[in-house]
């Protein structure tokens, strides 16, 4: 294999930084939600600043806003899709500003996945555990956080056009200059 077709060395560094990232973003959103499940009680409204922001335990069986309660199961399905395609995808960038972003929502995912798979009442039929209200508009948790805040992330960074660092007619293989055509004089 020539040089320059060989593997770079460490290509795929930022693949581990996404992972890490999501790593710790599942560590706190389940932290945060043992700690919701053991002091809040279902319904108490603890007010943190006034009536814009509050711990409310809920336990919300559908997607954003409660919505498709009875699709648990196939929210489930999607938010493991999310996972392997960010994840995909994240193997490909080199960029850091996506690597966080990649991170961020591939911590979303899997946690929210993760909810939905093992949480009560039962295998694909979990519901996630939300704690965080919004005023009376709604309530999330860290999870929520980090895909929403990865989402406006990653649309800035697509209307600042900036590049994920993956080229790929750098990763294909090149053609040996040496043996490049001839071109005539003329």
């Amino acid at each position: 294999m020539s040089e320059s077709t060989a593997p770079e060395r460490g290509s795929h560094r930022q693949f581990w930084v996404v992972i890490a990232i999501a790593v710790a973003i599942v560590a706190v959103d389940q932290l945060t939600k043992w700690w919701a499940i053991e002091n809040l009680s279902d319904g108490e409204v603890i007010p943190v600043i006034g009536e814009w922001l509050r711990f409310v335990l809920v336990y919300n069986p559908g997607a954003a806003f409660g919505i498709g309660g009875d699709f648990t199961w196939i929210l489930a399905v999607l938010a493991v899709l999310a996972a392997i395609a960010v994840g995909w995808y994240a193997w490909r960038v080199k960029s850091v500003a996506w690597t966080i972003v990649l991170g961020m929502i591939l911590g979303g995912a899997i946690t929210h996945a993760g909810d939905r798979l093992f949480r009560d009442p039962g295998f694909a039929h979990g519901h996630v555990v939300d704690f965080i209200g919004y005023g009376n508009l709604f309530v999330g948790n860290v999870a929520d956080i980090m895909i929403v805040g990865g989402a406006i992330f990653a649309v800035l960074l697509v209307l600042f056009r900036v590049d994920t660092g993956r080229h790929p007619e750098t990763e294909s293989e090149q053609p040996d200059p040496e043996e490049a055509p001839e071109v005539k004089a003329q």
